[in-house]
């Protein structure tokens, strides 16, 4: 053991206070709270996601004439397969809450705001590259539903002026849905995605090391000193993230065994179903679509999401005008109950 550990620290010398000095900068102590540090149960989420995919990807077969029978296959005849599916299927469901929720905190505690606006970019990125995870992937399993709703999704796409018609054709490597389109979804999901998603952590955690943590000014913590208002974050907060993983296995494990990954019936493009009914994700998405029309809606998600990437300035602009910082934060809570509201009138809708 002894020649083990010299080989070892001949080839990587790094002793075990050079690690610690290295990662334990200090935390504030509000980072003890799960909903301050959102950050690391989506990038938890996403390791599942990668483990479980590559799991998937073994006998998943990514052809309209094959990818249902190869699902089939996986959930019915590969052993524990349907508890793989279902740990990658609510996996992805709770990474998508989980971005979505740590957004908000970012944006509620005014995390965004100077010298953090570009991290800011970069969560938005983040956000949509993870609802375009979802999207691509609930359309692989190339059941009635997922079919139709990649076509509703590719056709709404084709209604943003100008490149809505280039957008459609690279979504669906084609005019109408065809035989390359499943590859395509494919190779987005398992490859370009990932990749995008791998790249942007890299650049948001590198930010944030070199901005630091935004300090909260917590009111329990009023008389304490600069020391006692942090703690290390190695080993204290490592360990903490690392029970967070065991619970979030736990709740997986729980879901996926009680709720398994359903399966369908497959795909017929001459049968159009009565509803087509989206991922919980797009709910509000959805029932926006049906109040306002494809046109304006697209249009005003657009100009949102816009508002969304641009705030840290927009935020700026208001703070000046009303000389508060609370505008942002009333802004904020109408909006949250806006997309409440739509998603759950949305699921209470017979689908």
């Amino acid at each position: 053991m002894s020649r083990l550990v010299d080989w070892w620290s001949e080839r990587v010398p790094i002793s075990g206070a050079q690690l610690r000095e290295l990662t334990n900068e200090p935390v504030p102590n509000h980072m003890k709270k799960w909903w301050f540090c959102l950050g690391g149960t989506p990038a938890y989420l996403f390791v599942v996601q990668i483990v479980t995919g590559i799991m998937l990807a073994v006998y998943y077969q990514p052809s309209s004439t094959t990818a249902y029978e190869s699902v089939r296959y996986i959930t019915n005849d590969v052993t524990l397969g349907w508890y793989f599916r279902g740990l990658h299927k609510w996996a992805a469901t709770l990474m998508i809450a989980a971005v979505v929720l740590h957004q908000m905190r970012v944006y509620f505690t005014g995390a965004y705001r100077r010298p953090r606006e570009v991290n800011w970019l970069i969560g938005m990125s983040l956000l949509m590259v993870t609802l375009g995870l979802g999207f691509t992937g609930y359309s692989l399993v190339f059941e009635q539903l997922s079919y139709w709703g990649a076509t509703v999704g590719a056709n709404i796409t084709d209604t943003v002026p100008v490149v809505g018609g280039v957008l459609k054709n690279l979504l669906l490597a084609g005019e109408s849905y065809n035989e390359q389109t499943l590859p395509r979804f494919y190779i987005l999901h398992a490859a370009i995605f990932p990749v995008t998603l791998i790249l942007l952590i890299i650049v948001h955690v590198a930010f944030i090391r070199v901005h630091g943590i935004t300090e909260l000014q917590l009111p329990e913590e009023k008389d304490k000193t600069e020391e006692e208002k942090h703690f290390n974050f190695f080993p204290d907060h490592m360990l903490t993230e690392l029970m967070l993983g065991l619970v979030l296995m736990i709740i997986l494990s729980t879901l996926a065994t009680i709720f398994p990954a359903e399966l369908g019936a497959q795909a017929d493009p001459l049968t159009t179903p009565e509803v087509i009914k989206p991922e919980w994700f797009f709910y509000a998405t959805f029932r926006w679509l049906k109040l306002f029309g494809p046109t304006f809606a697209v249009l005003s998600m657009g100009f949102i999401v816009f508002l969304m990437f641009a705030w840290p300035w927009i935020d700026r602009w208001l703070m000046r005008i009303t000389r508060s910082k609370e505008t942002s934060t009333y802004i904020g809570i109408v909006a949250v109950l806006l997309i409440i509201g739509l998603t759950v009138w949305e699921a209470a809708v017979a689908h």
